[in-house]
């Protein structure tokens, strides 16, 4: 890891660049006092207009943190596909591998923030012409995954992606696909895949185990590839299970939930800065899904207070923009996890999906890395 000239500032990554494919977009965002009932007419409390999309955000957060980020997307020259690719280039994003179309329109979203309830309500519109893989002949793919340490997919355009994919699979370039639901074409991606960072409900909807420690044990085995796999849980924090090697050691088996059950107990509720507790190597089991050798880690959220809590929009991808830096900077999983809990804790204190995305000069950031 480089030595930054800044003792305060977050220590930049040896090799920092990093390639995204998927969805960006225009967010426009209403805060309103509470949701709306239907036929009614409300005013906004607060109105912002930026950019959106997992790819894009998940980038600019890494982009923040210090990476070299190249994205490979599709917009239309409109005035909404213009203006996000200047506020990519603007957080250091490199745009040069966009496809930008004379007609049609550039994806977007109308966001409602219920300030009342603390959620976020999407209406997508995609962009179009979609992208396809005759897309990618106007595109040096070689050129864009060059010294790439990382590549990132959000599991959209699954056709490109996986053209991206088995290129990234050729060159033994690491792939971490966000798994934010099941969607078509997404298990042949993951067949490729390094690392996995799931929202909440999809370790079980993919597996469809009783518990999401028994889901993640089910998709380490059905995806040997693996290093590691996540679940975000929000608040409740994250859990993450890591393959290793026994080493020709005898361990017991242990039950998956109870070893997590197990981890939670030792959080420490007095801590309002994001922690992590890890299981000692352990071969864990799965009931009716068979057993694997790992650690698994429990990853305790910042302790926000409820008048703090502005927005949740991209707090997930914030998430994924804190791993993809700790895996181009070698961070312990130990670190990693408050780390990562922290950058998308940050997040959540503004409106929209960058809006609070911290910068690498944040002092705090340094401080989950020593």
């Amino acid at each position: 890891m480089e030595v930054s000239s800044n003792n305060s500032a977050l220590p930049l990554a040896e090799n920092p660049i990093i390639v995204g494919f998927g969805g960006v977009g225009v967010d426009i965002l209403a805060a309103v006092p509470s949701f709306p009932k239907p036929d009614t007419k409300m005013r906004t409390t607060h109105l912002k207009v930026e950019g959106g999309g997992n790819t894009g955000n998940a980038l600019t957060s890494a982009a923040r943190l210090g990476l070299k980020p190249r994205i490979i997307s599709k917009v239309a020259n409109d005035t909404q596909g213009r203006a996000l690719l200047e506020e990519l280039k603007a957080d250091g994003v490199d745009t040069s591998y966009f496809l930008v179309s004379k007609e049609g329109n550039s994806p977007f979203s109308y966001i409602i923030v219920d300030s009342q309830m603390k959620t976020r309500t999407c209406i997508f519109t995609p962009g179009y012409p979609p992208m396809v893989p005759e897309d990618l002949r106007q595109i040096n793919l070689l050129s864009a995954l060059n010294g790439a340490r990382v590549v990132y997919f959000d599991g959209r355009m699954p056709e490109s992606a996986l053209v991206i994919a088995q290129e990234a699979f050729r060159q033994n370039i690491s792939i971490l696909i966000d798994a934010e639901r099941p969607r078509e074409g997404l298990n042949d991606l993951l067949g490729l895949a390094d690392y996995v960072v799931c929202a909440e409900k999809f370790p079980q909807a993919w597996t469809e185990a009783s518990s999401i420690p028994r889901a993640l044990v089910s998709i380490m085995l059905r995806l040997p590839k693996l290093k590691f796999a996540i679940a975000t849980l929000g608040k409740d924090g994250c859990i993450l299970l890591e393959k290793c090697v026994d080493d020709g050691h005898q361990l017991e088996e242990v039950d998956v939930d109870t070893s997590f059950e197990s981890l939670k107990r030792r959080k420490d509720d007095s801590t309002v800065m994001p922690t992590c507790i890890a299981s000692s190597l352990t071969r864990f089991r799965a009931e009716g899904m068979g057993s694997m050798c790992g650690r698994l880690y429990f990853g305790a959220a910042e302790k926000i207070p409820p008048s703090e809590v502005i927005d949740t929009t991209g707090a997930g991808d914030a998430f994924i923009g804190a791993v993809l830096y700790a895996i181009c900077a070698n961070l312990s999983l130990e670190k990693m996890l408050p780390f990562a809990s922290y950058v998308a804790a940050s997040n959540c204190r503004a409106l929209g999906a960058r809006s609070g995305l911290p910068y690498r000069t944040d002092p705090l950031l340094a401080s989950f890395t020593q």
